[in-house]
């Protein structure tokens, strides 16, 4: 295998700390009275070659907003940078430049950001300098129009069914997760039906601090920041306490447990950024939880703890992040019967739990689906759709952070 030569990784890392910096910056300074811009970037060879200081300013187009490093930190330069350029022109910029690094493209939305960015490209390539277009952006869309939200475990589940109703309700969704083939294939066809832009795809194992970091510089490079982050992605081990493998009980902490604070961890200074420069507005982090987390779980101990322990994590993270602008809650879902957590012939819980003599008298997984069933005063697990709506709930509602809110269709009723 070739070596990398470190100067091109330094430079690689120089980029990737100035997205990390510059990008959340702009949604806020080119965002409207209600929402964030969308800061989509390019920091290609072509890039770091044609906007390099050694070429004649006007090179990058009359309308190109260029940073100059007139000032010690990126933030300066970058707040001095659009401040001149809307009193120069009387306009918000669409193309933000560092020489020699990267380009940014900001719009209400990706297509028109992403539109911004393409005729600039194609102007670096032609040699002539951009004209200004403005991209029109697209007509308002439900609740959640034109916020980012990411998704962990987003591929299949309540992940899915998460990531398809924020789509609907109109925001740019990204499908985290380990399987990154079957979450591609769903972000493709959301884009399909609402879109280009409007789903993306990144591999995350959310137990894996680097691998959480890597997805997030994803998000950064192609909408900007993050205005809702969703940790979903969870496991269960089913088995009694003398019987079940250390390293079942191990893998179900890293991930429901280990992975939300390392989710939290990771996606915190972007939306502390963007609250920075926006402080009118506040962004969201909300776990997936379960109604495990309310009450034990009988030969579910991991899972349960794991889930208890996550309700801890989010009523301290509330008190803590609040401060920065951020509200964090939980959301306590009933049994999703359908999902692949539940319906899965081979690991999931209605073979964990025949096999481990959960449910008394059962001999099939219709007996255990039957018994489950029956505990729900509805009587019907829970969809993905009455999820959606706590998460719709949760964002919208100003005044309210570290909650477990519950939707057990009155399973589990709390004091």
């Amino acid at each position: 295998m070739p070596v990398r030569p470190k100067k091109v990784d330094d430079e690689n890392r120089r980029i990737t700390e100035a997205i990390h910096i510059a990008a959340p910056l702009l949604r806020g300074l080119l965002g409207t009275n209600s929402s964030l811009a969308v800061v989509t970037s390019d920091s290609s060879a072509l890039v770091r070659t044609e906007t390099h200081r050694d070429k004649p300013i006007m090179s990058l187009g009359s309308h190109a907003c260029v940073v100059e490093p007139q000032y010690a930190s990126l933030v300066d330069q970058v707040t001095s940078a659009v401040a001149q350029y809307k009193k120069t022109w009387n306009r918000d910029p669409r193309i933000i430049v560092l020489p020699g690094k990267v380009v940014f493209a900001a719009g209400p939305d990706y297509r028109s950001a992403r539109k911004s960015l393409d005729h600039f490209i194609d102007a670096l390539q032609s040699g002539s300098a951009d004209p200004h277009t403005d991209e029109e952006a697209e007509p308002p869309r439900g609740r959640m129009h034109s916020r980012v939200v990411m998704v962990t475990g987003a591929a299949q589940g309540f992940g899915l069914g998460i990531a398809q109703g924020l789509v609907d309700e109109g925001a740019h969704v990204v499908l985290a997760d380990l399987n990154l083939e079957l979450a591609t294939k769903e972000a493709e066809s959301l884009q399909t039906k609402f879109g280009p832009g409007r789903a993306m795809a990144v591999r995350i194992n959310v137990a894996d601090e680097d691998s959480q970091k890597q997805a997030l510089e994803q998000v950064l490079s192609v909408y900007g920041g993050l205005d809702l982050f969703v940790s979903n992605a969870g496991i269960a081990r089913a088995g009694s306490i003398t019987e079940q493998r250390m390293e079942d009980f191990d893998l179900v902490t890293s991930i429901n447990y280990r992975g939300y604070f390392l989710g939290v961890r990771t996606v915190a200074p972007i939306m502390i950024a963007q609250h920075e420069v926006r402080p009118d507005l506040l962004f969201d982090i909300i776990e997936i939880n379960s109604k495990s987390g309310l009450e034990g779980s009988k030969r579910n101990f991991a899972y349960a703890g794991s889930k208890f322990g996550g309700i801890g994590l989010t009523q301290s993270f509330a008190l803590e992040l609040i401060d920065v602008g951020i509200k964090v809650n939980s959301i306590c879902p009933g049994n999703y019967l359908d999902g692949p957590l539940w319906s899965d012939p081979e690991n999931g819980l209605f073979v964990q739990y025949l096999r481990a003599g959960k449910v008394p008298g059962a001999s099939t997984v219709a007996d255990v689906r039957a018994s489950y069933e029956a505990k729900v005063p509805i009587h019907r697990g829970c969809l993905p759709a009455d999820v959606v709506r706590a998460v719709l709930y949760l964002v919208e509602q100003q005044y309210e952070t570290g909650q477990a809110l519950p939707v057990t269709g009155g399973q589990v009723m709390v004091n």
